[in-house]
């Protein structure tokens, strides 16, 4: 199944332009890059389901110049294995999304305000609380939607990500101000 394609510029000028001066973009990993679902073998080894094409996007990303990042609880070595695959750093096992989006905020030498994070679940919701562009995948659990600035048209493991970054690649090239 092809993802859908949205429409970019038929989305308000604000959103476009503080994406536009997104400085740094974090996503949750599970129900973001998968699909929420986890496959368990009889010996008990786990493996998801991604997006091949969420790497093309990432790449767009990274030549803009933006610091991507993967914030997880996950425990699992996938996390790690497809991050690494993707070139794009992660912190896993993380007991509090939030302290570890401050610290790295800080470290990337932004606002959270200035940050993209990308989430579907309540463990997200200290994060989308407090950045400026607060983002969920279109399979998102409900409680959380009424906290975001956009939601995707694609579900998470299903072109979300992909759809994330062509956003942002097109709000750097499409700068919009209200006059």
């Amino acid at each position: 199944m092809a993802p859908l394609q949205p429409d970019f510029e038929a989305l308000p000028d604000n959103l476009i332009r503080d994406i536009g001066n997104a400085k740094l973009v974090v996503f949750d990993f599970d129900g973001v890059f998968t699909d929420n679902r986890v496959y368990v073998a009889q010996d008990g080894t786990e493996s998801v389901s991604c997006w091949r094409s969420d790497g093309l996007g990432l790449s767009k990303i990274r030549h803009l110049g933006i610091p991507v990042w993967v914030i997880s609880t996950e425990v699992n070595p996938v996390v790690g294995v497809r991050c690494r695959k993707l070139q794009i750093d992660y912190i896993q096992a993380c007991d509090d999304k939030f302290a570890a989006l401050k610290v790295l905020a800080q470290k990337q030498g932004c606002t959270l305000k200035e940050t993209v994070f990308t989430g579907n679940d309540i463990n997200d919701q200290s994060c989308l609380d407090t950045v400026g562009l607060p983002i969920i995948v279109a399979d998102a659990h409900p409680d959380i939607v009424e906290r975001v600035r956009y939601i995707t048209l694609n579900p998470g493991g299903r072109g979300a990500v992909r759809e994330i970054c062509d956003l942002i690649v097109f709000a750097h090239g499409q700068k919009r101000v209200n006059i």
